[in-house]
């Protein structure tokens, strides 16, 4: 059985040996993130082509998504690399403290409006919320405050505010950069850090097609602002990232898997797609299997319908990349063989605007009513691919279509797999036996199999899928008796 839910894994210094990325996409990575937060562009442009190339030699397809850095919001460094604060101690950051020259009193920061963003009252939360600062008073460019969590502070070390307000724009200057580098490198997914709106979200659209850019917008949902517009950022974006390690921090660790809930719930009624992230697989950045705990987390974000789980440190620079992402292909498979995982009565009680998406669902209601083996779906943009893969069903969905860009935005769709299909007739029935003829050298159907096709009138138009057939291999002269 194939796994549906699609793995995002990052690459590093951990996998830069080709012999290691061979070993992932035989494991079966679907889509490789670029983490803009380290390295120089030369480096990620690298690790993309290789990415890519060991990918074609293994006869697969898979996304590149480059993952922006957003606004660097940090204490500086310390003088002697670290410090100690006990409960009830004073600690100022101060944004004119040079940035290299922190003390035990006080410290730079690399967010220089901080004054202006805080007052009394306010809670600083740094290193993960690791340790706590209550805002005693703002002076000048000092945020004064008396800790009451404790504990050991290190260089670069980030810092949020506990319930959000913190007005850093989603985009800096090295993001615009960056995102330039991301279009010369073709990524499939751009990730933008920190959105509070749907405006950041179009500002990132707009400069990503200025520079050439054709591929989907990923909004990381990661402030609280953005919990509050979630809405309306989801329908900006293309896919929507629950990033729970800043969200945690913001919003509260305990509020966090109830928006998880929330976001996938949503995302999948706008025909988005969601990816769930952050310390999913922790502890094997260290150990070669994961805690009973992980492994109840990624199987509960399949269960809750998310359409990729990623990998961040665990395959970036952790000692058992491979065991990790063979880890979470077990665990992912092994969930997706419960009920919750196949059935669906998403939008049974709706309404539909296009033909091309009143075919994607009549098709998934078909399978799952009918021993259906496989979809092939002809596609030029993958968007009735993206319409079936919000149903839930155990039947896969084959986008076939001659566009290497749609081959790679489908590897983030949920049961959607890439297949390179060029359209030579424009006979419909030499369509469709050639179809079902690339779904039999895949070793995907045999004769006697129920299959569905969908397709349009017009081949090579965007939106033109009208038609569904039902279809044997093998031309049988009529359906087995199990499907009367």
């Amino acid at each position: 059985m194939q796994r549906r839910t699609k793995i995002v894994a990052t690459i590093g210094p951990a996998t830069e040996d080709p012999k290691v990325m061979d070993k992932l996409i035989e494991t079966g990575v679907d889509v490789v993130r670029l983490n803009f937060s380290h390295d120089k562009h030369e480096v990620h442009i690298k690790r993309a082509e290789t990415a890519r190339e060991r990918a074609q030699a293994h006869g697969r397809t898979i996304g590149v998504l480059v993952d922006l850095q957003g606004p660097k919001i940090r204490v500086g460094k310390f003088k002697q690399g670290k410090i100690h604060l006990n409960e009830g101690d004073k600690f100022i950051i101060d944004a004119d403290h040079p940035l290299d020259q922190g003390t035990q009193e006080r410290v730079g920061t690399t967010y220089k409006t901080l004054p202006q963003d805080v007052s009394r009252g306010a809670t600083l939360l740094l290193d993960d919320g690791r340790i706590a600062l209550w805002v005693e008073q703002v002076e000048g460019t000092e945020v004064i405050g008396r800790v009451v969590v404790g504990g050991e502070l290190s260089d670069n070390k980030g810092i949020n505010r506990q319930g959000g307000g913190l007005s850093a724009a989603a985009l800096t200057d090295k993001d615009r950069a960056d995102i330039k580098v991301a279009a010369a490198i073709k990524a499939d997914y751009l990730a933008i850090s920190f959105p509070r709106s749907a405006a950041d979200v179009n500002e990132a659209r707009e400069l990503f097609r200025a520079a050439g850019g054709l591929g989907g917008i990923v909004a990381k949902i990661e402030r609280a602002e953005a919990v509050e517009n979630i809405e309306e950022i989801i329908r900006a974006s293309d896919v929507v990232m629950i990033a729970r390690g800043d969200l945690a921090v913001e919003i509260g660790d305990a509020a966090v898997p109830p928006i998880q809930k929330r976001i996938i719930r949503l995302a999948r009624a706008m025909n988005k797609i969601a990816i769930t992230a952050t310390q999913m697989l922790e502890s094997m950045i260290e150990n070669s299997v994961p805690t009973r705990a992980e492994v109840s987390d990624v199987a509960n974000a399949v269960l809750d319908g998310t359409d990729a789980v990623m990998l961040s440190a665990e395959t970036a620079k952790g000692k058992h990349p491979v065991a990790a992402v063979a880890a979470m292909d077990r665990v992912c498979r092994v969930a997706e063989q419960e009920y919750e995982a196949t059935h669906s009565r998403h939008r049974e009680d709706q309404t539909f605007r296009r033909v091309d998406e009143a075919i994607a669902m009549a098709t998934m209601y078909t399978a799952n009513h009918l021993p259906v083996r496989a979809i092939a779906a002809l596609t030029e943009s993958g968007a009735t691919a993206l319409w079936m893969s919000r149903i839930s069903s155990s039947v896969p969905i084959y986008a076939l279509t001659s566009h290497v860009e749609t081959r790679r935005k489908v590897t983030l769709y949920r049961g959607v797999y890439p297949v390179a299909f060029e359209i030579t007739s424009s006979d419909h029935a030499e369509i469709n036996r050639s179809a079902i003829d690339e779904l039999r050298r895949l070793g995907t159907v045999r004769d006697g199999d129920m299959v569905i096709i969908t397709k349009g009138d017009l081949t090579g138009v965007l939106g033109g899928t009208n038609a569904m057939k039902v279809a044997m291999v093998g031309n049988l002269p009529e359906f087995p008796e199990s499907a009367k």
